[in-house]
């Protein structure tokens, strides 16, 4: 049996040829000579099965300038919170800052398109295959991928072309104007209903494709699209499509929910350092409970990584700052108080006097998520020599006086590792999220949530490292002058941070226009600790007396979308351009 988290990037030799046969020069160029072996490829259940482990290569991968799955987290993407309101990096990023322009070339473009040829030509060969059932698994997962990557499309772009066969060149389908977004979401909600009915009920092997995977991802997709027609027409009034699509949402989290092959990761030993430590779960000892990937409970699917791989990036270098990874202070201020409340209503907050006063009695994911000033910490290369807190012989000790004043932790490894060999998995979809989509689909269907929805979704994530913290409630809501809508966010927000999601959540809201143009702060300087344990700090402040790292920074209504490269429009003028976007 082929173990599919070893080949992701791997297709077996005969079928290496076929991949190598389709010669693209942009989104369209087809080479009909992809199916030249045909009846030596498609004769065999075995080689479909061959055929769809490439697909798994495809997750979580998009960048403009990288190709290594963590440039979702610490480089340029699309879905890169580099891209948002709560990261900075050490130089400007101009999608960040909103001044991004027309690009001439764009390779997730063409990327996208290729591969969704390749799901297209095995569904196209699964047509006459002479035993259907032998070749479910590779079909669902073809299906699955197909949506997968038009929705990356609808992310990006919004509306675009809508293939579902392999076009030769001279097809005219290929030379059309784009499909409307609708079209093509409905087709990708049709491809993930197929394959639901497809796909086995648990993964046959770790890292394979299942019905959860497939709900989890019609949950994401119905959630995204339902709450863009709610907040982007009709004045914010909720359309019957947001109503349908939101009712998908709900219904398909429920599914994932209630099949109970998933749950949130936690371990006693951990405790509540256990949202920490699951995002750098090795094959290896990486952890005091000696937890391996195997005892993830969480993730529906994720890009793997095997020890001995290069991962293309030194991620626990990247994760503590080496690469310029500056938390934003919007970030740091979101994370509620140990009695539910945000910083600015609760009698628990600490303020800012000293270095790690704001840390105190806040939700633990913060520190979870980042390192306090003097705490002990190691890395892959001042690492453990034992699994216990009392070894601390070999650590470093953090300094948090630099770039934006807070420092990251999450993704770094704690043991021996080479650079750039980390192995931890990248998530594609992990449960907590579905939990979130389930809260949020509901809200926004009807404007009101019920405790007992709330407890079997948010709360869970909420209390999985905070189990003292007051439940969110509609009592606690209105007792404390709350809204639940900016509560649910709130807890997305937190929870999902540099997993490639919070500037697709801006977009969806059509919040970005307010929060993308903020200033993009670090800590309080003036009046506090910093003033005298970092005297060489040397950016402006702001009114306040926060670290200013970028300002001048803009949000027009056609930063909704990415624009169409120049090159794509040239071979299909028909293609358009995106609204506000020149033309010429």
């Amino acid at each position: 049996m082929i173990t599919i988290k070893y080949i992701y990037n791997k297709v077996a030799a005969g079928l290496c040829m076929l991949v190598a046969s389709i010669s693209i020069s942009s989104c369209m160029n087809f080479d009909p000579e992809a199916e030249m072996g045909d009846n030596l490829v498609w004769n065999k259940a075995d080689n479909f099965q061959l055929f769809a482990n490439q697909f798994y290569g495809w997750t979580r991968d998009l960048q403009l300038s990288t190709s290594y799955t963590y440039g979702n987290a610490y480089s340029d993407g699309p879905h890169s919170d580099f891209r948002s309101d709560l990261l900075a990096a050490a130089s400007i990023n101009t999608y960040s800052q909103g001044t991004n322009t027309i690009p001439a070339t764009d390779s997730n473009y063409g990327t996208l398109y290729t591969r969704i040829y390749n799901t297209n030509l095995l569904i196209k060969n699964a047509e006459g295959f002479s035993n259907p059932e032998a070749i479910a698994t590779p079909l669902g997962e073809a299906y699955w991928f197909r949506a997968y990557l038009h929705f990356e499309l609808v992310q990006i772009y919004g509306d675009c072309i809508l293939l579902t066969e392999p076009l030769d060149l001279d097809s005219p389908q290929l030379q059309q104007e784009r499909d409307d977004r609708g079209v093509v979401i409905d087709q990708i909600i049709a491809d993930l209903e197929q394959a639901a009915e497809l796909l086995p009920a648990k993964p046959t092997e770790d890292g394979r494709l299942s019905v959860d995977a497939a709900n989890a991802m019609l949950s994401r997709v119905a959630l995204y699209e339902g709450t863009w027609q709610k907040f982007h027409t009709g004045n914010g009034s909720n359309t019957e499509r947001s109503k349908a699509l939101l009712e998908k949402a709900k219904s398909a989290s429920k599914a994932v929910l209630e099949a109970g092959n998933y749950s949130l990761f936690y371990d006693a030993t951990l405790g509540n350092n256990s949202y920490r430590y699951m995002f750098c779960l090795e094959d290896e000892t990486c952890n005091p409970a000696g937890i391996t990937k195997s005892g993830n409970t969480e993730y529906i699917l994720a890009h793997r990584h095997r020890i001995g791989d290069k991962t293309g990036l030194n991620v626990t270098k990247a994760t503590l700052g080496g690469t310029g990874c500056f938390i934003t202070r919007k970030l740091a201020n979101m994370y509620l108080c140990q009695d539910g409340l945000p910083i600015g209503k609760s009698t628990v907050f600490k303020g800012y006097s000293l270095i790690n006063d704001e840390y105190q009695n806040r939700d633990n994911r913060m520190t979870n998520t980042m390192l306090t000033n003097g705490e002990k910490y190691w890395s892959n290369v001042k690492y453990r020599t034992a699994w216990n807190d009392d070894d601390l012989s070999s650590a470093l000790t953090a300094n948090v006086a630099n770039n934006s004043g807070y420092q990251n932790r999450k993704w770094a490894v704690e043991r021996k590792v080479d650079d750039y060999y980390e192995s931890m998995d990248y998530p594609v979809i992990r449960y907590a999220e579905v939990l979130l989509n389930f809260a949020e689909a509901i809200y926004e269907l009807q404007d009101r949530i019920s405790d007992s929805d709330l407890d079997k979704s948010l709360n869970l994530v909420r209390q999985r490292v905070n189990p003292n913290m007051p439940k969110l409630s509609n009592a606690f809501v209105e007792t404390n002058g709350l809204s639940m809508r900016e509560e649910i966010r709130r807890e997305r927000t937190v929870e999902l941070f540099l997993e490639g999601f919070r500037i697709d959540d801006l977009k969806r809201w059509k919040t970005a226009e307010v929060e993308m143009p903020q200033n993009q702060v670090g800590v309080l300087y003036t009046g506090t600790e910093f003033e005298s344990k970092w005297p060489t700090q040397s950016r402006s402040l702001d009114g306040e007396g926060c670290i200013i790292l970028y300002g001048d920074r803009s949000w027009a209504q056609k930063n909704y979308l990415y624009p169409i490269p120049s090159d794509e429009r040239q071979l299909n003028p028909q293609l358009g351009q995106n609204p506000g976007w020149t033309n010429d």
